[in-house]
């Protein structure tokens, strides 16, 4: 997996004159948890733009001022309600032979049959997924590729799993899967009707045949007596 580094500064005073005095510098005060202790560094609000402003899925290299470097995954993010401008931001170190979780991005590649030849709509159920394994084998993204889908296939969980990264989702979960769009449901619906509507049509014609031949017959009896 992809990791970013952050360039850091230890924080000497956590309190929320310190705090806030970070925060009108530019700066996001930080935490790092996992170790013997908390770690509380700051960094610029910049430095964060590629880990948060993202949809993909990153670690992160902290490197401080004493030249202390500490892998890390970032934990939980305080955005302000206003300004949405960064306020806090928690982290969770990395140890090379610890498993961690983490939520991963699905990526979609392809055109599915269903949908080009058929009319039919892919439908993305999941768009990540939580993944655990060592950090080292954690994956930048889950690559479904749905070029083989046809009217009514799926992918699952199943088809997803590799011995390197353990799934935490049922292998029968539905990750995106082809179906019948509206428009076709509709045209199929249109086509039981007029369908239906002929059969309808012939049915008084051969009632009123058989009601015309029984007053034919009654009147022959008539005439007889």
């Amino acid at each position: 997996m992809k990791s970013i580094t952050i360039n850091g500064s230890k924080r000497e005073h956590v309190g929320k004159v310190a705090t806030k005095a970070l925060r009108n510098a530019g700066k996001v005060p930080c935490v790092i948890y996992g170790g013997e202790n908390p770690i509380h560094f700051s960094a610029d609000e910049l430095s964060f733009s590629k880990l948060v402003y993202t949809g993909d899925a990153h670690t992160v290299v902290v490197i401080l001022e004493d030249g202390n470097k500490i892998d890390a995954l970032m934990q939980d993010i305080q955005f302000h309600p206003v300004s949405d401008k960064i306020l806090h931001i928690d982290f969770f170190q990395l140890h090379a032979g610890k498993e961690i979780s983490m939520n991963i991005p699905v990526r979609f590649e392809g055109t599915a049959p269903g949908v080009r030849d058929s009319g039919g709509l892919l439908s993305k159920n999941k768009r990540k997924l939580t993944v655990r394994a060592l950090p080292k084998n954690l994956p930048d993204f889950l690559l479904a590729d749905v070029s083989e889908l046809n009217l009514n296939d799926s992918i699952t969980v199943a088809d997803l799993s590799e011995e390197t990264f353990n799934i935490l989702h049922p292998e029968n979960q539905v990750v995106c899967q082809v179906k019948m769009s509206r428009a076709t449901m509709s045209v199929e619906d249109e086509d039981e009707t007029e369908e239906g509507a002929e059969g309808a049509e012939g049915a008084p014609k051969e009632g009123g045949e058989a009601k015309a031949e029984e007053a034919k017959e009654g009147g022959e009896a008539k005439a007889d007596s």
